[in-house]
């Protein structure tokens, strides 16, 4: 062969490769779902919407506030500005008002599986309490969800094995939001922080010093005096008898349009939060005293 050909069958082969790699990336989208009831459809190809909700206000929400469209891309190239981390969405954040009517356009661009799942909606609305967008290779699927009233910060992440954990997670901000979560990257602080130092620099510092067992001589007692507990009392009731009536309005407002059932569940959900809540101090604190 002369020179001349190999040259044509190398530009060839690398046009066919060049091809091949194109039509390999190409985005599917995902329009043909059906509905299999309760917010749930699906197709025979990997897409798939779990907590679809054009129209069904939550408790609270006397109309739509204000109606949002998002595109969400998600990656292993997003993944690439977070050392130590193998997946990622391209945005880690998003915002929006109470009451907002949020439809999500998730784009998968890798080869594999990859979810937009969101948790801590209300059961009586949501099945399970989550909003679930899913996507087998490069594809475009899209949903659409109602947020509730209240003001709250909702961890949304890839829900496949170790995804999460390789980075694929952020945060829904509804409103003022509820806090935020740990490790979602280039956001917050990592929940565990890495930790390289030398053995014996990790062993010195974890050497606490020992507490001298000499009793203290002539020492004054540092027992506070007990105080009377009657100026704490009336302002709490000064704080019952004023808030009250709020509470009242909050909740008749919240509770309008709902049915017992769902007044129900909301209260067992709504304590079930603060039980939660309070373990989560519990531990924390726990975990701050032992240290």
């Amino acid at each position: 062969m002369s020179k001349f050909t190999h040259l044509i069958v190398l530009s060839a082969v690398l046009t066919a490769s060049s091809a091949y790699a194109a039509k390999e990336q190409e985005i599917v989208e995902h329009n043909l779902l059906m509905d299999h009831g309760d917010g749930h459809l699906m197709d025979m190809d990997g897409g798939m919407v779990m907590g679809q909700n054009k129209d069904k206000l939550p408790a609270g929400c006397d109309k739509i506030s204000e109606d949002v469209e998002i595109t969400v891309r998600a990656g292993h190239k997003y993944s690439k500005k977070f050392p130590g981390t193998m997946f990622a969405f391209d945005q880690q954040e998003w915002r929006v008002k109470p009451c907002t009517r949020l439809t999500v356009h998730f784009i998968n661009e890798d080869n594999i599986r990859h979810q937009w799942m969101m948790h801590g909606l209300p059961k009586f609305m949501y099945d399970k309490g989550m909003f679930h967008l899913e996507v087998t290779g490069p594809g475009k699927i899209s949903g659409t969800l109602i947020l509730p009233k209240e003001d709250k910060t909702y961890l949304v992440h890839c829900d496949i094995a170790q995804h999460m954990e390789k980075g694929m997670k952020g945060q829904l901000v509804v409103g003022k939001g509820s806090g935020t979560f740990p490790s979602i990257p280039g956001l917050t602080d990592f929940a565990v922080p890495d930790n390289y130092a030398p053995m014996e620099t990790v062993a010195a510092t974890s050497v606490q010093p020992v507490a001298s067992a000499q009793p203290a001589v002539n020492q004054p007692s540092t027992t506070p005096e007990p105080q009377s507990n009657t100026g704490i009392f009336l302002i709490g009731l000064a704080l019952g008898l004023f808030g009250t009536p709020f509470a009242v309005s909050n909740f008749r407002q919240r509770f309008k349009g709902m049915s017992s059932k769902d007044v129900v569940l909301y209260g067992a959900n709504l304590g079930k939060s603060l039980f939660d809540q309070a373990v989560h101090f519990i531990v924390s604190t726990y975990r701050s005293f032992k240290k």
